[in-house]
């Protein structure tokens, strides 16, 4: 392998010292149209091997952009096609280091075949072994495609730019009135990108997914030994229920939680962890964002959006995919209400439903704030198929705040007797006790010790097993 071109460099510093083997390193395009030469073109633009991070074996591709802009061809595509089928024989997750122009225009439909077979390879792999993105050059065009269709996305956020149609193509946009490509538009705004960091700290932070992920969909799971207290006691867990990010890692080992899409639909939150050493998917409603101080940084308003329910549903799906149970901690009032969320928060919050719903991992609720409505019932609800329903001693489960349910029922009568009527519906139906008493949550813990009885939980569900339906596929 060559050290001295930027995609094995890449390689070299995301994988374990001494750790790759190169493949195809004598490959070469077999078109010469249009004054090219194939022995000009090194690897086709694109470094393709084995290695192990942490010990896991995986396959990685790598496009040199000093070679024709690192631009996909017929041999080049072929490089990385059959770097899927070894991975998916040995069940292995593929890592794409993504900077390329993309189709190669002196290939015509050669390379536009290429990009299809392509495609079709990473359908393939998708729910069979994980699948890693990392762009860090252009990635523009049909090539946008590549990492809408893996399963994790991340970007380096000054040199990267991702995007089907150029910033200045797009009607009424330039470049400078708003970069639709950048690093900072797709975390934002269109919620493909999962991190956005420099180089090194894209690499490291690939590196710490892939020792929580499964190699893939048939892996008993990725576990270590835990040296972490799993009876611990977490007294300042109680002032975490706004931000969840927060309240997460505390409940995880040795505080170690990997968020992703953060700046996403940013009142859901969906990451990893590790409970006694076995990873788990977390999804959390967040109200707040607490600076490193502890601060309230800013405020969100805990309710359902259709970016956190997308981000949420994607998220679930992958978890059930490769058999990693999910935690969710739940604070949720009901649905954000703005003309623009209502296009489209029905159909959001119905694959968030059907996400938990079909989900058939293990499945754990803690009910650490408000849980009012339909919105809670979407939020992992023993309704749809939670196993373990947890709930804070001062939660509130029910279908409203009980002061605006008293006024409903109430109308016209003063404000003494809504006050009073407000009181008992609140202690007969919206408490965790009066949820407790129907069955609808199985415990009440103190949030400071919610950390053993989570892991109590999951270690009980380890060997789950439900049948359902059979069928090809849902449609939701």
């Amino acid at each position: 392998m060559s050290t001295t071109s930027k995609a094995s460099q890449r390689i070299t510093a995301l994988l374990d010292d001494n750790s790759f083997v190169e493949i195809g390193g004598l490959v070469t395009a077999r078109a010469t149209d249009f004054n090219m030469k194939p022995d000009a073109l090194p690897s086709d633009g694109c470094v393709t091997g084995y290695g192990v991070i942490n010990g896991n074996l995986v396959y990685v591709y790598s496009q040199d952009a000093g070679v024709m802009n690192g631009s996909i061809g017929e041999m080049h595509a072929r490089k990385i096609t059959r770097l899927y089928d070894l991975a998916i024989k040995m069940g292995a997750p593929v890592i794409g280091l993504v900077d390329s122009a993309g189709l190669r225009l002196q290939e015509a439909t050669d390379a536009l075949n290429a990009f299809g077979e392509i495609y079709m390879k990473q359908t393939l792999a998708s729910g069979v072994i994980p699948q890693i993105t990392a762009i860090f050059g252009s990635c523009g065009g049909g090539l946008g495609l590549f990492p809408t269709m893996t399963d994790f996305t991340f970007m380096e956020e000054k040199k990267a730019h991702l995007f089907v149609n150029a910033p200045n193509a797009l009607d009424g946009n330039v470049i400078t009135k708003c970069d639709t490509s950048s690093a900072d538009f797709q975390a934002k705004e269109s919620g493909i990108v999962d991190a956005v960091a420099d180089e090194a700290g894209i690499l490291a932070q690939i590196r710490e997914l892939v020792s929580l992920l499964p190699a893939n969909n048939e892996d008993g799971g990725d576990y270590e030994e835990c040296a972490d207290d799993l009876n611990r006691v977490n007294p300042e867990l109680a002032g975490c229920a706004g931000d969840t990010s927060v309240a997460l890692s505390i409940l995880a080992d040795d505080n170690r939680f990997l968020e992703l899409k953060k700046d996403y639909g940013k009142n859901m939150v969906t990451g990893f962890l590790k409970l006694n050493g076995a990873t788990v998917g977390a999804v959390a409603n967040r109200s707040e964002i607490l600076d490193e101080e502890g601060n309230v940084a800013e405020k969100l308003d805990a309710v359902l959006s259709a970016a956190g329910c997308e981000k949420a549903a994607d998220f679930v799906n992958f978890c059930d995919a490769f058999n990693i149970p999910v935690l969710t901690l739940t604070n949720v009032k009901g649905y954000e209400a703005t003309v623009s969320a209502e296009k489209e928060i029905a159909k959001a919050a119905a694959k968030l439903t059907y996400a938990f719903a079909n989900a058939t991992v293990p499945k754990v609720n803690v009910v650490v704030g408000k849980a009012y409505g339909t919105a809670y019932v979407a939020m992992n609800s023993k309704a749809i198929g939670a196993d373990l329903v947890m709930a804070w001693p001062d939660a509130e489960i029910g279908t409203m705040d009980a002061k605006l349910a008293a006024k409903i029922m109430y109308d016209g009568q003063g404000a003494d007797v809504i006050n009073e009527k407000a009181a008992e519906y609140a202690a007969l139906q919206t408490s965790a006790a009066s949820a407790a008493r129907r069955g609808y949550v199985d415990q009440i813990v103190e949030a400071a010790e919610t950390r053993k009885y989570v892991i109590g939980a999951f270690e009980m569900l380890y060997a789950k097993c439900e049948d359902r339906p059979d069928k090809k596929h849902g449609t939701v």
